[in-house]
């Protein structure tokens, strides 16, 4: 079993930046392919970006490409999404999401093990 927590959200005007933290608990974490969600009110929920167990794949959407960045630290057990440059639109919860069924399930928004959540706020 893993369990995942989200950290990092807040509130920025457009143009900052944020970095969230996805820290999970379980020795499997590293064989796992990891992946950032968000919902934004009144819609559904979108996939972000994601990343291969070893990193070497980061698929992102074409709205958030050049803009955020997923990493991920096996031996920290976490995974990191920086925001730069952000936009209104960009204002959603999200929720870091993984588990062994693998990128493409992440990209679908399928995914084991999900977070609790974090709220990023951005302003005009």
């Amino acid at each position: 079993q893993v369990q995942l927590v989200e950290s990092g959200g807040g509130l920025v005007q457009a143009g900052g930046s944020l970095r969230l933290s996805c820290a999970a608990s379980g020795r499997t974490f590293r064989r796992y392919a990891m992946g950032w969600l968000r919902q934004a009110p009144g819609k559904e929920r979108e996939f972000v970006a994601a990343i291969s167990w070893n990193g070497y794949s980061t698929p992102y959407a074409d709205s958030v490409k050049g803009r955020f960045t997923i990493s991920r630290d096996n031996a920290k057990n976490t995974v990191y999404l920086q925001m730069n440059s952000l936009k209104p639109e960009d204002t959603a919860v999200y929720y870091c999401a993984g588990g062994p069924s693998g990128l493409g399930s992440i990209r679908l928004g399928h995914a084991e093990y999900w977070g609790q959540g974090t709220q990023v706020t951005v302003s005009s």
